[in-house]
């Protein structure tokens, strides 16, 4: 029987077996110790054609070669298509082994398919990657990783249910699928994460323009049960080069994805070193908040706010300062995302919590404190149980307190978060909406919810005196508010004119450095003592 003559490799040797290696269903291959296919049946043809050679080199030359296994050893391996087989190899002589390949069963096949997509799993690519870095330090062609992950994907599947969010990624699936050659490996990693892998990059560029459309296409709105859903998708693109592992370059595409997360979403970043020092930096940080915690270098400035119809001071914002002994001065806009992201707003919140309403407890009747609470705060268990605790020790009165929310907040699982919001306010604590106006959906949230008082972004404020439309918004929302009857917070005012200005537009308050800086706890009492005999005359 001729040998076939795949590859211009094999040796012109018919082994004396090929007769009976013929009528073998299942591929068989006969390999030299240094690599070379001296034989393979009509099965490995057909099963995998010209890219029985990529076989031998991704996956079975290291075991074959290293030494002769003993008869009948196995190993599982993932060919290029992302299928798995059991190798089993037997040795023929002191040079040769022969190879035999069973596709792996349906049990196993079904393990390394996602269930609800269909597509590979991560672990699946992971382990392809493995096989196939070996060969990258030298290729030409090398290859990329693209992580992807949905940018709205929580509040689809919280508003419409988890039904329609699996419908939802598996039509991310599809589009994927069709839009990826075949050569691509397309797996979800877990959650609303994909992950494809790239073969064949020709140029950085290459990896780009695939990341490019692909953000674009996903992006493209939905039509689900009735559901008119539009979504974006964010990615992280990394690069094979020389020395990386799987594992890095599985790590560098998450950090990149990261990057694009944090940029906003809806687009891609590709991995740089400088995205490897911004993590040891996050980890360092994360440090020293745990041990800032520990050691208690935080502390609470405050902020008074101003009734502009008496001129006198009626309450004021905490505000978290840390002066780290190395660091100095670290900014909340620093460390507080970090926190969030972490799970440390959690301490550090109810930290804030306790020490406002123990430090306000001591002012005169009537003055108010006001206490920033983060989203990430309300979506965890016992926010109501851990305010309640706070007033009951500090002995502050239920109605001294107010609770600033930002409109992000009511982005996510609405009617859980406005089940919390209405108990606060039975408890008697106020409810007060915090930078009024830069959000999604402001009118519609007043709508659902009945908060205390509004308060204007520093934005609009400050740019209300530039031009016509800022003092429009400014004015509108002064109306809004007062027909609603909603105090209205005006920040960020730094001078006189600005004042007239928030006067002249209904708002009942205003919080700047023109009423006051934010001061220790310790500086209070003789601030409200200087004003309570000489009151504000701007």
């Amino acid at each position: 029987m001729p040998v076939r003559p795949l590859f211009a490799e094999i040796v012109p040797d018919v082994p004396a077996a090929a007769s009976i290696l013929e009528a073998i269903s299942l591929p068989v291959l006969v390999v030299s110790a240094s690599g070379i296919i001296v034989y393979a049946n009509g099965s490995a043809i057909r099963d995998f054609g010209h890219a029985l050679a990529g076989l031998l080199l991704d996956v079975l030359l290291p075991h074959a070669t290293d030494a002769l296994p003993p008869c009948g050893a196995s190993r599982e391996v993932l060919d290029r298509e992302g299928r798995a087989w059991e190798a089993r190899f037997t040795p023929v002589d002191a040079g040769h082994h022969a190879v035999t390949l069973r596709g792996v069963s349906a049990r196993s096949e079904q393990l390394e398919r996602d269930r609800l997509t269909g597509l590979a799993t991560r672990d699946g690519l992971s382990r392809m990657l493995e096989q196939m870095i070996p060969e990258q330090d030298g290729a030409r062609l090398p290859i990329a990783v693209h992580c992807f992950s949905l940018d709205r994907f929580r509040i689809v599947n919280d508003s419409l249910s988890h039904a329609v969010g699996d419908l939802l990624l598996q039509k991310v699936a599809e589009r994927l699928s069709h839009a990826c050659r075949k050569q691509e490996v397309i797996a979800r990693s877990g959650g609303d994460e994909f992950i494809i892998l790239q073969k064949d990059v020709g140029e950085p560029a290459e990896a780009e323009r695939m990341a490019a459309r692909l953000i674009d296409l996903i992006g493209r709105t939905y039509v689900l049960k009735g559901h008119t859903i539009n979504i974006g998708i964010s990615c992280g693109v990394a690069l094979h080069e020389a020395g990386l592992s799987a594992r890095d370059l599985l790590r560098n595409g998450a950090l990149a994805l990261q990057d694009a997360k944090r940029a906003g979403g809806s687009r891609y970043r590709v991995f740089e070193e400088a995205m490897n020092q911004a993590l040891r930096a996050r980890r360092e940080l994360e440090i020293d908040i745990r041990r800032a915690l520990a050691l208690r270098q935080f502390e609470l400035h405050y902020q008074p706010f101003l009734d502009v119809e008496t001129n006198r001071i009626r309450g004021f914002e905490a505000l978290i300062r840390w002066n780290h002994p190395v660091r100095g001065r670290v900014s909340p806009l620093d460390f507080i995302p970090l926190a969030e992201e972490t799970g440390l707003i959690g301490a550090i919140g109810e930290w804030v919590m306790r020490t406002a309403c123990r430090e306000a407890a001591s002012w005169p009747d009537g003055m108010t404190v006001a206490v920033n609470v983060s989203p990430v705060q309300f979506k965890a268990e016992g926010l109501l149980a851990m305010i309640t605790s706070a007033l009951a020790h500090s002995g502050l009165e239920p109605h001294r307190l107010e609770v600033e929310v930002t409109e992000s907040l009511l982005l996510d699982n609405t009617d859980r978060i406005l089940q919390s919001l209405h108990a606060l306010r039975d408890l008697g604590v106020k409810i007060a909406m915090d930078d009024f106006g830069t959000g999604y959906s402001s009118l519609s949230y007043l709508q659902k919810f009945p908060f205390n008082k509004i308060k204007i972004d520093r934005s609009f404020v400050q740019a209300a005196h530039q031009g016509a439309d800022s003092e429009a918004i400014l004015k509108a929302i002064g109306n809004l508010g007062c027909n609603l009857g909603m105090l209205i917070t005006a920040e960020g005012v730094e001078t006189t004119e600005q004042l007239t200005l928030i006067r002249d537009n209904h708002c009942t308050h205003v919080q700047g450095y023109l009423t006051g800086k934010p001061m220790p706890a310790d500086a209070i009492q003789d601030f409200i003592d200087i004003k309570s005999r000489e009151p504000f005359h701007v």
